[in-house]
């Protein structure tokens, strides 16, 4: 009898556990072109949004990653979401602020240059 409620719990508890654990299908697995993967990529991610995002170099300068704001960075004219990349937490990294044009800075500052660009989702442009 004690060998039936032994098994009866060990049960339970395995049905209990299997039901609690997250499961992770391949849509949800981090991919090389996730974002906030901190290794480069090959392509730049392209938004699915209908209509591009025109802003002013004052507009964007909301979007500095703070108080819960995107962290938008301008760059040739393209301006990028670096909000899910784990290195522009804040909207601040390595001296540069989110929601600039950072044109020069990341292309005579920046040991990366354009390269870690490829990748980040790029939500609109610069208003000429």
């Amino acid at each position: 009898m004690k060998n039936i409620k032994f098994i009866m719990i060990l049960l339970m508890a395995t049905i209990l556990l299997t039901g609690c654990s997250k499961s992770t299908t391949p849509a949800e697995a981090p991919s090389s072109q996730d974002p906030a993967v901190s290794s480069p990529v090959d392509e730049p991610a392209e938004t699915e949004a209908t209509e591009e995002l025109v802003l002013t170099l004052e507009e964007l300068g909301q979007y500095n990653g703070e108080n819960g704001m995107p962290a938008y960075v301008a760059v040739d004219g393209v301006i990028y979401d670096f909000t899910g990349v784990m290195e522009w937490s804040g909207g601040k990294h390595n001296g540069f602020e989110a929601g600039n044009d950072l044109t020069e800075e990341i292309k005579n500052i920046s040991p990366h240059g354009v390269a870690r660009l490829k990748g980040v989702p790029i939500v609109g442009k610069l208003a000429e």
